[in-house]
C-alpha cells in the first residue's frame, strides 16, 4: 500500500504541473481526491492490515491527501492570478485618451422667454403670484365683468369640468384672487405666468393649451400714460431699443379703455412686408386700464383707486423674436428643434 499511495501521489503532482488551466485542475482534484477516487479505494483495503500497520498506511495516505491538495491550490492561485493579469492588459484604459463629451441639456425655449420676461418686471418692481389651473366660473369669468350669458365668453370656448369648473381659458383669474386678498385698500403690481387652455384647433398658430402672462398693476392715481411706459420698457427690452410701439381701440369686458399693441416691424423697419402684412406693425399684446366693475368686485373704490392691465402669450413672443412659424414646434418635443434654442 505505501508504494501504491507514493505512485498515486507522483501521478496527481505530475496532472498538477502539467495543468495550464483552472479547470484541468478541478479535474485532478476530482479524480485523485474524490470520494470514488484510488486514494480511497487504497483506504478501504486497511482492513486487511494489522493493527500495527493501520495507523502508518492512515498518516501517508493523508500525507499524500495534503500533498496534493496543496499542488492544486497553489498551482490554482498561480492561474488565477495569470488570467486576471492577461484580463487586465486586455481591459486596460488609456486614460490619456480625450474623455467622451456629455450632451448637456438646456431650457425649453419658453421657459427661456417666460424667465427673461418676469426678470424685466422684477426689475420694475413686480411680484410673480400662480393660481389654480382649474379654476371657478366666479372667477374666471363673472369676477372679470363677464357674468353669465355675456356674449364675450363667446370668444373663449372652455372646457368645462361642472357647470362651476372648468380649465381657465387665462390666467386673470390669478388677478383678481389677488385683487381679493387685499381688502380693498392696498395696491397690487404683479405679473402671472402660467399655462391656459381653450377649445380650440390646433394649427400653424393655434393650440388648445398654450401659455400667457398677464400683468396687473392697481395704485392710486394711475394713468393710461403709466401704461404706456411700462410697455414701452417691455417692447424695447425685449425685441431691442429700436423698436417702436403703438396703442389702438380695442375691448376687452375687463378694462376700458381698452387697446391692442403693436411693435414696429424689425424685418422691414416699419415699411411694410410680408411678415406684417404690409402694415409695418406687428400685433403683440393686449392691455387697457382696469374696468371699474372689476375694481368694485374685488373690493377697491373705483373713484379712489384705479389700474392697468395687459396679457400677451409668450409663445408669439418667442415666434416673432426668432422666427419660430409654427406654434406646434413648442409642444411636440422635437430634439432637432429644442436643441437650437438651448443658449437663447
Amino acid at each position: 500500500m505505501k508504494e501504491r499511495l507514493e505512485e498515486l501521489k507522483q501521478e496527481a503532482l505530475e496532472k498538477v504541473s502539467k495543468s495550464e488551466n483552472v479547470q484541468s485542475l478541478k479535474d485532478v482534484r476530482v479524480e485523485y481526491l474524490g470520494k470514488k477516487g484510488p486514494i480511497t479505494e487504497v483506504l478501504r483495503g486497511m482492513g486487511k492490515l494489522s493493527k500495527e500497520e493501520r495507523p502508518v498506511i492512515g498518516q501517508l495516505a493523508n500525507e499524500v491527501r495534503e500533498s496534493i491538495a496543496a499542488a492544486i491550490d497553489t498551482k490554482q492561485t498561480r492561474l488565477e492570478d495569470e488570467e486576471l493579469e492577461k484580463q487586465l492588459e486586455a481591459e486596460s484604459i488609456d486614460v490619456t485618451l480625450p474623455g467622451r463629451p456629455v450632451r448637456v441639456g438646456g431650457p425649453h425655449l419658453l421657459t427661456s422667454i417666460v424667465e427673461e420676461i418676469e426678470d424685466l418686471f422684477i426689475g420694475m418692481g413686480f411680484e410673480i403670484k400662480e393660481g389654480p389651473e382649474v379654476e371657478t366660473d366666479y372667477y374666471n369669468f363673472e369676477a372679470l365683468n363677464l357674468p353669465k350669458g355675456h356674449p364675450a365668453r363667446d370668444m373663449q370656448d372652455s372646457f368645462y369640468i361642472t357647470e362651476e369648473l372648468l380649465l381657465r381659458t387665462h390666467t386673470s383669474p390669478v388677478q383678481a384672487r389677488t385683487m381679493g386678498q387685499k381688502d380693498g385698500n392696498e395696491p397690487v403690481k404683479m405679473i402671472c405666468p402660467g399655462k391656459v387652455y381653450r377649445r380650440d384647433t390646433d394649427d400653424a398658430t393655434h393650440s388648445h393649451q398654450f401659455t400667457q402672462l398677464e400683468g396687473l398693476l392697481v395704485d392710486k392715481h394711475v394713468r393710461m400714460s403709466d401704461l404706456k411706459g411700462v410697455l414701452n420698457a417691455f417692447a424695447k427690452q425685449m425685441f431691442g431699443a429700436e423698436r417702436d410701439i403703438r396703442l389702438r381701440p380695442s375691448f376687452f369686458p375687463f378694462t376700458e379703455p381698452s387697446v391692442e399693441m403693436d411693435i414696429s416691424c424689425k424685418v422691414c423697419e416699419g415699411k411694410g412686408c410680408s411678415v406684417c402684412k404690409g402694415t409695418g406693425w406687428i400685433e403683440i399684446l393686449g392691455a387697457g386700464m382696469v374696468h371699474p366693475n372689476v375694481l368694485e368686485m374685488a373690493g377697491y373704490d373705483p373713484k379712489e383707486y384705479s389700474g392697468f392691465a395687459f396679457g400677451m402669450g409668450p409663445e408669439r413672443i418667442a415666434m416673432l423674436k426668432y422666427g419660430v412659424d409654427d406654434i406646434r414646434n413648442f409642444y411636440t418635443n422635437d430634439i432637432r428643434f429644442l436643441e437650437q434654442y438651448h443658449k437663447a
